[in-house]
């Protein structure tokens, strides 16, 4: 982990939030090549799951929502973790992260047993001291809407994004003329007031979600559960995370969100221990009914066939960007002897190729280089380097994950061709100047690198 966050701060992917005051607990902020890799991630997973799908319908809703939704979902009530506090220091912590720092495994006990535990150990604050009996803490950030400050003004920042499909379904499957079974889907940021946030960017109080509602019938929950759980995992090797890191959680009923009847948890094997990655629930049809009752809204489907109305089944598959992207870089990771290299899919790199000059001092190489760099970049992402040696030109784009690096020399001037780098096999090739848009994009169509010269 200290390696990825040194490298990440040094190489313009992640910097800590407010650095220059001091900074601000478990914020922090993208720099250049870490929002270019969040980026692809999110754009590739809309690919993926929104664009590549006729059943699947994208939207971009509000981050503040009328407090009624909050209301109807149980969120006000129920969207909460067990808090204790420090009685001399008043800090407060979360009941769950004391119990297993003092190796005590909670993945099976309910809220009530863990408090119960918690006495019969006698369990102390991290600085010794006595604790508090456990109570409630709600996770939603409170603001108010508006220029009076009175509880009719009361509104949150959302703690998932899922409540604002359930609220567009209607408006979906009536505008898209959508039939069982289809998904409404979003990304965006999510907020949420962890007592115990850590682990780098695992945990944070603002985060991004990637997630879907698909809308089935009762009685197929099962069939497409097992499908999105596969689909999930095909998602995660696509991103370059090793199978063997990975693991299927089965969340016990006694631990199970207000709303759900079954979830698998696909968990991660982080340095800091295996931790939730992606969420997989069976929400029954507990969203849809609630707001119907509290809104009175009219949201049942009428099958076109029967003409029955019923109430969908909703299938939940969530994704965290920050997870994902975090997992990416513990995976991808890797040294050696010659050189640290981050190993990115080629779609997920966020310099995709690199254009050096052998020599900065060259005017004729540096022409060549520069106009060579303005052809590629309207097609890929592209970054012009000629400061340093190229051996540690090299390095450096090896450091920030760059698949190929193109180096324009003397002989280029003679035969029009240059040299191709490849990140991985270190190996180099010699390609014509005027075959080079079409060999890159073989590359990233994903030829291998060997192949492309013949």
């Amino acid at each position: 982990m200290q390696k990825i966050e040194s490298l990440a701060k040094r190489r313009g992917f992640i910097y800590p939030g407010s650095d220059i005051y001091g900074g601000l607990a478990n914020s922090w902020d993208f720099g250049p090549l870490g929002v270019a890799l969040k980026n692809n991630i999110r754009q590739e997973w809309w690919k993926w799951f929104v664009e590549s799908r006729e059943d699947v319908f994208g939207i971009d809703p509000a981050v503040i929502m009328n407090t009624k939704v909050w209301e109807s979902s149980g969120h006000l009530k129920e969207f909460s973790d067990p808090l204790v506090e420090d009685k001399k220091t008043n800090e407060r912590y979360r009941l769950d992260h004391l119990l297993e720092k003092e190796g005590i495994n909670v993945s099976e006990m309910s809220e009530q047993d863990m408090v119960e535990k918690a006495q019969d150990t006698n369990l102390k604050s991290p600085k010794g001291n006595e604790l508090a009996q456990p109570k409630q803490f709600n996770l939603m950030f409170k603001t108010n809407l508006g220029p009076i400050e009175n509880d009719d003004s009361t509104v949150y920042l959302r703690p998932e994004i899922a409540q604002a499909m359930f609220v567009n379904f209607k408006n979906v499957f009536t505008t898209m003329r959508a039939r069982l079974p289809f998904g409404i889907a979003a990304c965006g940021k999510a907020f949420r007031n962890e007592i115990t946030p850590g682990n780098y960017i695992y945990r944070t109080r603002e985060f991004d979600l990637m997630e879907f509602e698909y809308f089935v019938q009762e009685k197929e929950w099962e069939k497409h559960f097992k499908y999105w759980l596969g689909q999930m995992h095909k998602w995660l090797e696509h991103c370059g995370i090793n199978k063997k890191n990975l693991e299927n959680y089965e969340t016990p009923s006694s631990k199970l969100a207000h709303y759900s009847k079954r979830t698998v948890d696909i968990q991660y094997n982080f340095p800091f221990g295996t931790k939730e990655l992606y969420g997989l629930a069976y929400r029954t049809d507990f969203d849809l009914r609630n707001h119907m009752e509290h809104s009175g809204e009219d949201l049942n489907y009428t099958d076109p066939n029967t003409n029955e109305k019923i109430v969908p089944h909703v299938i939940e598959p969530s994704f965290g960007l920050e997870r994902t992207l975090l997992c990416v870089l513990l995976d991808v990771y890797a040294e050696d002897e010659q050189r640290i290299v981050i190993k990115f899919p080629r779609w997920m790199a966020p310099i995709k190729v690199a254009v050096f000059p052998l020599l900065q001092n060259d005017k004729k190489l540096v022409k060549h280089a520069r106009e060579i760099f303005e052809s590629i970049l309207p097609c890929y992402v592209a970054q012009y380097d000629e400061s340093g040696a190229i051996g540690r030109r090299y390095r450096r784009h090896d450091e920030i994950g760059t698949p190929l690096c193109i180096t324009i020399d003397h002989d280029t001037l003679k035969d029009k061709s240059v040299t191709l780098r490849d990140r991985d096999s270190m190996k180099q090739i010699r390609v014509k100047i005027d075959d080079l848009l079409d060999t890159l994009g073989m590359y990233f169509d994903g030829k291998e690198f060997k192949k492309l010269v013949s």
